[in-house]
């Protein structure tokens, strides 16, 4: 079975999409190794599915490009898209792999192709030339929260990132709550215990997770603090966070008495992160750009109005989210074109409750049901944004599942609750209703709000 870090549920990268943007990325980063000793000329994209449907709104296009000029999204600034885009619109010149200059037209050498592939709704395809003659060819898949695999690992799916024997994995909540028991420790315990055991490193554990938090803070702080108050794509979506920081700073006597102040807080909180990446800057994808708000809010809300969260609550809070990320990878879906909106939002709420339960002093089993509450009322949720932009109703959305995910600890902390729904089930029917969506509903924007909103 495939094996991966549970790290990479929490990853750092560029909006306005995991899927869309870091994974074309990723994916051609990874052909520009592949024909890095190759006599080639010429090289060609072609995006399908959900990848040519909404790629312009995500910025596939673009993420094509910074890919094949040998630029991570961790790595990219404004200054090198820049520099990447003037060079092959202005020069039709693409820099490949950071190395030998090609000649390449965008509006040639990017085809859009509606039709879906066969293994996962988001797939596109790179193509190496030398005279006209294909040199290599290649087929990757982006599943989800910037993940990138080839046709061949995602078709036989028994590929390794690792061929460690990990003692502290665990692919159900069910097999995680046993680990915890066995060895008498918490949900991000046995999550650090797999990490170092993957890494081979408790300082790289450690080190990651508190450069994820950083980058989280960063994030909210450069949105409440924009300038650029219009977001980028045509819709004039105006940033909020920033109004609504200034009121919040403003009045804080008078919100201090107000018992619905936290919601103000909470909404500005998700939306100064959302609106981050739907302007392209620099998030964290919490499992994926189109929710990177909700884990944050509620972190922040836990640090700003309940109690100081110092490195072990910070990490405690993270790898628990990293854990419940995990399973919904390895058994449902992180993808809003495989499985909708509930994919992504719900998957962050559920995430973002499991850290709130446990830094809250919750039980392993609390933890569990939070996560399981904030999932079982986000299922069915659609994934339709509107010109398939991370805007329209995404940036809303992050807002709601933050405060979904702090309800559903408030009710699982409660001394007499009882879950008769398991958190395993859960993602199960998670996975099973995505797959029984309609495919106008999962990131194409064919249908719903997309559709109907006339923008």
């Amino acid at each position: 079975m495939f094996m991966d870090s549970i790290l990479s549920i929490l990853k750092i990268g560029v909006g306005p999409s995991s899927s869309h943007t870091i994974g074309p990325i990723s994916g051609a980063l990874k052909f520009t190794k592949l024909v890095e000793n190759l006599d080639i000329d010429r090289v060609k994209a072609t995006l399908y599915g959900s990848l040519s449907l909404t790629g312009k709104g995500h910025m596939s296009d673009v993420a094509i490009m910074i890919g094949l000029s040998g630029v991570t999204a961790k790595n990219l600034t404004k200054s090198k898209k820049l520099e990447i885009l003037n060079l092959a619109n202005e020069k039709n010149t693409l820099n490949l792999g950071g190395t030998k200059a090609i000649k390449f037209d965008p509006t040639k050498d990017i085809i859009f192709n509606n039709s879906m592939l066969l293994l996962h709704e988001n797939g596109f395809t790179l193509e190496a030339f030398k005279d006209g003659k294909l040199v290599k060819k290649e087929t990757f898949y982006s599943t989800g929260g910037g993940y990138v695999y080839s046709e061949d690992e995602l078709k036989n799916r028994n590929f390794k990132s690792t061929d460690k024997k990990l003692k502290f994995d665990f692919k159900s909540a069910l097999k995680l709550k046993e680990l915890c028991q066995i060895h008498n420790k918490s949900i991000s315990q046995i999550a650090l215990l797999r990490e170092v055991e993957y890494h081979g490193s408790k300082e790289y554990v450690i080190n990651y997770i508190l450069e994820i938090y950083e980058t989280m803070v960063k994030c909210y702080e450069n949105g409440i603090s924009a300038t650029d108050l219009i977001l980028p794509g045509g819709l004039n979506v105006k940033r909020l966070a920033p109004q609504i920081y200034k009121r919040l700073k403003e009045n804080r006597r008078i919100h201090e008495k107000d018992p619905l102040a936290a919601i103000d807080f909470i909404s500005m909180y998700a939306r100064a992160v959302a609106e981050e990446n739907a302007s392209g800057a620099r998030v964290v994808t919490a499992p994926t750009n189109g929710a990177c708000g909700v884990v944050p809010a509620v972190m922040l809300y836990i640090q700003n109005h309940r109690f100081y969260m110092g490195k072990d609550q910070i990490l405690n809070y993270l790898l628990t989210c990293c854990a419940i990320g995990y399973l919904y990878k390895e058994n449902a879906s992180i993808s809003g074109a495989e499985a909708g909106c509930q994919a992504e939002v719900g998957v962050a709420s559920s995430m973002a409750a499991a850290g709130m339960a446990a830094v809250s002093g919750g039980t392993t089993e609390q933890i569990l049901i939070a996560a399981e509450i904030a999932m079982e009322h986000h299922l069915g949720l659609t994934c339709d944004p509107v010109r398939g932009l991370v805007q329209i109703p995404c940036i809303e959305r992050n807002t709601l599942g933050a405060i979904k995910a702090i309800s559903a600890v408030k009710l699982a902390m409660e001394s007499s609750y009882s879950a008769l729904v398991t958190l395993d089930e859960v993602i199960l029917t998670m996975y099973k209703t995505g797959k029984d969506m309609d495919s106008r509903y999962k990131e194409t924007s064919l249908a719903g709000l997309a559709k109907i909103v006339s923008c």
